[in-house]
């Protein structure tokens, strides 16, 4: 645990700002205000003239380092409040990368999206040359990160022309919170599936309602559906029998359902994969699914409780090609438990032997309230430094094969401050992965742990609605969980939010 200390009184704010800065550098910290400690960290920022000047001190074993930075008060698209916080965050960054020795090649940038930022800068600038300027001055983000953002801006683009222009439209995600084990590294809704007291086929009962009322008002509204993702948990998980009634709802209850531009269904569990289900999938014009090795390693497969073989993933993979799956995506993730660089250039070396439509290389994220952060001894992960190694590994494989990143985002307490970058042929991105991370639009998340998040397209708020995890609860509370979202679909329309020019 690494302690800093600030002398000023600082908010609650300003704690969290400086808590997040640091735990770019550390495994864990603690910030406390209004005192002295054996790393001590003061900042001051003022406004002279036209300017934000910022100086700072951070006091550690008898060395003190300091930074300076300072930039012109921008009125007309930051708050003051942004812009001291900004300045703010530079200063804290310098003192901590002149204390540790490390660069962050993200600057200060600690937020999931990137790639938002890297919009709202073109849409305002429309000038790259411009916006990589901005954003190596006033946010300290190294080249090699503004080339992943400039590859990934063309491509979103390309995917989706219209990308700015999809408010007037939503996205449904639809949550089976089942899977045959849950992984040591998952957090997401995942509950190991059986069928005692009936908890799936009421858990599906719920589902079903929910759809139907939802797009009632879709269809009431006249509101298209843009993109459809199956999502858990694992969706294939559940009986080919039961997939099949799922998707005949949605055909039957979504407005337009021919005009749905991408449906995915994640069969990210190899074990979970049928020719029965690989049957239901065609019938409903469903080529899009993920089949997710993660690891070429069957010790590290049987490490993090995925009960397949890497033999099973190979077969199966094969198996969905023979039955019309034509767009398939394969999960990596770099930091698995004992892996290093000889494990990730074989997992490389497996998946070019397959071509997959699309390759998400995933870091290592020690979530909060997964097995793996809560046993944190029984697991020996890679360093920051072979985390790097492999993801510049990752990233020559990629452009060998004629991948391009596509969309990228981060998270809390992963390996190296590294990021997850989604891969993809040309012309074979997922739309919906785009629109989730740069929050194009209203998504609309249904069945349990589903995360709703309305957009309002004339003001650029964001609400987040939740259902809830447990399968039962999801159950027994469905119908607030309708009439929460219809009213949120509501003040949106109120506001004038899904109207067709």
């Amino acid at each position: 645990m690494q302690r800093i200390y600030s002398e000023q009184l600082l908010t609650q704010e300003y704690i969290r700002l400086y808590t997040h800065l640091a735990n770019l550098f550390f495994e864990e910290t603690k910030v406390l205000s209004g005192e002295r400690g054996d790393c001590t960290i003061d900042v001051n920022v003022e406004e002279v003239g036209m300017m934000y000047v910022g100086k700072g001190t951070l006091e550690t074993d008898g060395q003190t380092y300091t930074a300076s930075y300072e930039e012109p008060i921008e009125a007309t698209w930051l708050t003051p409040k942004h812009q001291y916080k900004r300045v703010h965050s530079r200063i804290v960054l310098d003192l901590l990368e002149q204390y540790t020795g490390m660069t962050q090649t993200w600057g200060i940038l600690t937020g999931i999206r990137p790639m938002k930022l890297y919009h709202r800068h073109m849409q305002r600038l429309n000038d790259p040359l411009l916006v990589r300027k901005e954003m190596q001055d006033h946010y300290r983000i190294a080249d090699e990160k503004l080339d992943l953002m400039e590859h990934i801006y063309r491509a979103q683009l390309r995917a989706i022309p219209d990308l700015y222009d999809l408010k007037k439209e939503v996205s449904l995600y639809i949550g089976i919170p089942f899977c045959p084990t849950k992984c040591a590294y998952c957090t997401f809704p995942a509950y190991a599936i059986h069928r005692k007291g009936g908890r799936v086929e009421t858990f599906l009962d719920a589902l079903h309602e929910e759809i139907k009322a939802i797009g009632a008002w879709l269809k009431e509204n006249d509101v298209r559906v843009t993109t459809i993702y199956y999502g858990g948990g694992t969706p294939t998980s559940i009986e080919a029998e039961e997939m099949d009634a799922l998707y005949e709802t949605v055909a039957a209850s979504i407005p337009s359902i021919e005009s749905v531009r991408e449906v995915t269904v994640e069969a990210g569990r190899p074990d979970t994969i049928t020719v029965d289900k690989l049957d239901v999938l065609n019938r409903w014009a469903i080529d899009r699914i993920s089949v997710n090795p993660q690891s070429y390693t069957n010790e590290t497969l049987k490490a993090i409780g995925r009960h397949h073989t890497v033999e099973e993933t190979i077969e199966k993979f094969w198996l969905a090609r023979k039955h019309g799956m034509n767009n398939i995506n394969m999960d990596l993730i770099i930091g698995l438990p004992n892996e290093g660089i000889e494990e990730m250039a074989h997992s490389l070396r497996e998946t070019e032997k397959l071509q997959p439509e699309s390759v998400t290389v995933h870091t290592l994220s020690f979530k909060r309230a997964s097995y793996m952060s809560q046993n944190k001894d029984k697991y020996k992960v890679a360093d920051r430094a072979t985390a790097e190694t492999m993801m510049k590994m990752s990233e020559r494989w990629m452009n060998r094969n004629d991948y391009v990143p596509y969309y990228t985002y981060r998270q809390k307490n992963i390996l190296g401050n590294l990021e997850n970058i989604g891969y993809s042929k040309v012309g074979e991105e997922s739309l919906y992965n785009i629109i989730i991370m740069e929050e194009a639009q209203t998504i609309i998340g249904l069945g349990s742990g589903a995360s709703s998040k309305f957009v309002d397209g004339t003001t650029g708020r964001l609400k987040q609605y939740a259902n809830p995890k447990d399968p039962a609860s999801y159950a027994q509370t469905y119908e607030r969980s309708i009439q929460e979202k219809i009213d949120w679909l509501n003040r949106l329309k109120e506001k004038g939010n899904f109207i067709s020019e």
